[in-house]
């Protein structure tokens, strides 16, 4: 993943990431669409993001995932 990626990916979680969504197919669905189109508004590519994580939908599972045991703020 693109230096460039990585921070637009990690940022756009910590600011678009509901602390109370919950971690069903539909929402994270949908979170990973609307980071798609935040990332093509400003011109990053979904490719430039996925690169070296193969996933974004598991990128944003995992975060929400962690958040609700407690894990990451």
């Amino acid at each position: 993943m693109s230096t460039r990626g990585t921070n637009f990916l990690d940022q756009w979680i910590r600011s678009n990431v509901p602390r109370t969504v919950g971690a069903d197919i539909i929402s994270v669905a949908e979170l990973t669409q609307k980071l798609f189109a935040d990332a093509k508004a400003i011109g990053i590519s979904s490719t430039e993001i996925e690169e070296d994580t193969g996933s974004v939908y598991e990128a944003i599972l995992d975060a929400i995932v962690h958040h609700d045991a407690g894990l990451a703020d």
